[in-house]
C-alpha cells in the first residue's frame, strides 16, 4: 500500500538509522510517517482489533448458547489469538505491542467463557438448594470453598463452589446454587450484584485493549516501501539539478518565479513612464 494511502501522506526524511532507532522499531515498529496516521492505515489498524476481538468473544457466546461445547471451553479463542499475533508479525509491528495483545488475547480467552456462563445462568438458570459436605478456608484469601455432599442432584461428586460460600458457612448447611438444564454451563452458586458486574466488566475492558493494542500495533508498523523511498530520493535529486529550493512543489516554485519577474517588469515600465 502506498505511503499516500496508509499515511498521513508526509514521509520522514531517509537517514541511515542508528541501533537505537533499530531497536525503537524493532520494539514498538517503525512508524515512518509524520503527524497522525491517514485514514485508510488507521481504518485497517481498527478493522483487525475489531476483528480478532470480535471472534474471541463470538467463539465463547455462540460455544455457550447453541454451538459445539468445545467454544464455550475456550480453545477456539486461543486459535483466534494466535492468529491474530501471527498476522501482525507477518506486518513486522513491533514486539512489544505483539507480546501484549497475545496476554490480554490469552486473559481475554479465559474470561468470556466466565462470562458468558453467568449470562447463560441468569437467563436460563435453575435455584435450588445443596448440602455443604466440608468446607476449605483459604489463609490470606477472601475466599471460601464449599464442597457439595455426593448425593447433591446435578453436581457432580467434588464440586466445590466459592460463591455464597462464606465465613458462616458449615458443614450441613445448605447452600443456594444455580444450574443450567441444558448442562452447557458449570453449576456455580448464586452471585452477588456485585459480583455480576465484576464478571460482566472485566471481560469487556480486556476486549478495548485487545481492540486498541491490535491497531496501534497496525499503524505502527507502516513502514516506507523501497518504491517510495526511491521515488522520495528521485525528487529531491530532480529538486537539486534543476535548482528548485527545498520544500517546495514544482508548481509553487515555477509561480513564485514567474511572480517575481512579472513584478520587476512593472516595475520598470513605471519608472520609464515616470521619467
Amino acid at each position: 500500500m502506498a505511503a499516500s494511502q496508509r499515511g498521513s501522506g508526509r514521509a520522514r526524511p531517509a537517514r541511515e538509522p542508528c541501533l537505537a532507532d533499530r531497536m525503537r522499531a524493532a520494539l514498538w515498529g517503525p512508524a515512518e510517517f509524520v503527524g497522525p496516521p491517514g485514514p485508510g492505515l488507521l481504518a485497517h489498524g481498527l478493522a483487525v482489533g475489531a476483528a480478532g476481538t470480535g471472534a474471541v468473544t463470538a467463539a465463547g457466546a455462540v460455544g455457550m448458547w447453541a454451538g459445539p461445547p468445545v467454544l464455550a471451553r475456550g480453545e477456539a479463542g486461543l486459535v483466534v489469538v494466535a492468529a491474530l499475533v501471527v498476522y501482525l508479525a507477518v506486518l513486522r509491528a513491533g514486539r512489544a505491542l505483539v507480546g501484549i495483545v497475545a496476554v490480554l488475547g490469552v486473559c481475554l480467552t479465559l474470561t468470556v467463557p466466565q462470562a458468558a456462563a453467568g449470562l447463560a445462568l441468569a437467563e436460563r438458570g435453575r435455584v435450588e438448594q445443596a448440602r455443604v459436605a466440608s468446607v476449605e478456608r483459604v489463609p490470606g484469601h477472601r475466599r471460601s470453598f464449599c464442597e457439595l455432599v455426593p448425593e447433591s442432584p446435578h453436581a457432580p461428586p467434588g464440586t466445590r463452589i466459592w460463591r455464597g460460600c462464606t465465613a458462616a458457612t458449615g458443614p450441613g448447611d445448605d447452600l443456594t446454587i444455580v444450574y443450567d438444564p441444558r448442562g452447557r454451563a458449570p453449576l456455580r452458586g448464586s452471585a452477588q450484584p456485585h459480583e455480576r458486574r465484576a464478571t460482566a466488566l472485566r471481560p469487556a475492558a480486556l476486549a478495548l485493549g485487545v481492540a486498541l493494542m491490535s491497531a496501534l500495533a497496525v499503524v505502527r508498523s507502516f513502514r516506507l516501501t523501497a518504491s517510495t523511498a526511491q521515488a522520495e530520493t528521485h525528487r529531491k535529486t530532480h529538486r537539486k539539478t534543476h535548482g528548485q529550493p527545498e520544500g517546495r512543489t514544482p508548481g509553487e516554485w515555477q509561480r513564485g518565479t514567474q511572480g517575481g519577474t512579472q513584478g520587476d517588469t512593472d516595475d520598470r515600465k513605471r519608472h520609464d513612464r515616470e521619467g
